[in-house]
């Protein structure tokens, strides 16, 4: 058996991929087509492993996006291609599904986080649960926020002036990367932008990705604001794509990823780490120099999820590796 690799991510083999092979129902599975990206793939198996090397280590997202009769082919070859590399193997964004078939060949797996999705099915504003937020979105109104759908092409002078000031207030920070959408390049045009404007002047957007599998719809993916801006803008524009969504028959809306949240002793699996377990708690309750975990729970619980989806890191080997686990962060550029 034959394997073989690429640079960049091959976007038309990666988007029929994640299109038609869905069974791990990965809410994120389009951040695949980020650009830089590695794909691997095998000789007359139907699927790829998405994945960034960086130092000693591949860190593969999410499990094969494959067929169910090849998702243990791709696995395996790609385990042993990583091994014959002289690489050490950790996996991000893994699935219930995933995790399990991991386990199963040894692999270390824990719970790392989650991800959340609110049914767009009678979705609503009214009510007192949701007062404080419609206050938000009310007061972004009144300072004059308007609010439009746009093509990227249109409006990239735009978007970089709010990348440029949202990155300048976090102290130069980079931007993030590979478990964090893009826009622009050939995946766009799948994508939906919404951007906020106050007299003219461009304030925030949201990007969307598109979302496959059972709870199919629209993942709330990239998003930046002016730090000076008006209160409320981020969630006026999410309250706008979602009646858009809503009016076009939208079932789902995703709120991605976000690590360390939502962690349940019930969603470990036999044989996980104990002591990453530990780790993880521990950076919901004071990591927030190394993620925002808690602000970004925040936020999306203002939208009241109807679903919690727990996602789950895969060490290639009899225990956890904080190495591998940091190794993470360096493939999303945090460091």
């Amino acid at each position: 058996m034959t394997a073989t690799t690429t640079e960049t991510t091959t976007h038309d083999r990666i988007l029929d991929a994640i299109r038609r092979h869905t069974a791990s129902e990965n809410p994120s599975s389009f951040l695949a087509l980020n650009s830089g990206n590695s794909v691997f793939t095998v000789p007359g198996a139907d699927g790829a492993v998405v994945y960034r090397r960086t130092g000693r280590w591949a860190v593969q997202f999410g499990g094969p996006f494959a067929a169910e009769e090849d998702y243990g082919t791709l696995l395996n070859a790609f385990r042993a291609h990583v091994r014959g590399e002289g690489l050490n193997l950790v996996g991000v964004q893994l699935q219930r599904t995933d995790a399990e078939r991991y386990a199963g060949r040894g692999f270390t797996v824990n719970q790392v986080g989650a991800s959340w999705a609110v049914s767009l099915d009678g979705f609503t504003l009214r009510g007192t649960k949701f007062m404080q937020l419609r206050n938000k979105i009310s007061r972004a109104h009144r300072n004059g926020l308007t609010i439009h759908e746009a093509d990227a092409a249109d409006v990239g002078e735009a978007i970089a002036t709010i990348d440029r000031a949202w990155l300048g207030s976090k102290g130069g920070a980079q931007q993030l990367e590979f478990l964090v959408g893009q826009i622009g390049g050939a995946a766009q045009a799948h994508r939906r932008l919404f951007v906020g404007t106050i007299d003219g002047a461009p304030v925030a957007y949201i990007s969307y990705s598109p979302v496959y599998g059972s709870r199919a719809g629209w993942m709330h993916d990239l998003s930046r604001r002016i730090p000076e801006g008006s209160p409320g803008l981020m969630e006026a524009i999410n309250a706008h794509a979602v009646e858009v969504f809503r009016t076009e028959g939208v079932e789902w809306l995703h709120f991605g990823f976000t690590p360390f949240t939502g962690l349940d002793a019930a969603h470990e699996l036999d044989g996980h780490s104990a002591a990453f377990q530990w780790l993880m708690h521990a950076l919901w309750a004071e990591g927030a120099a190394l993620y925002p975990a808690q602000t970004q729970l925040s936020y999306k619980q203002k939208w009241a999820p109807d679903v919690t989806i727990p996602e789950y890191v895969a060490f290639d080997g009899p225990q956890a590796s904080l190495p591998g686990f940091a190794h993470i962060f360096r493939a999303c550029n945090a460091f």
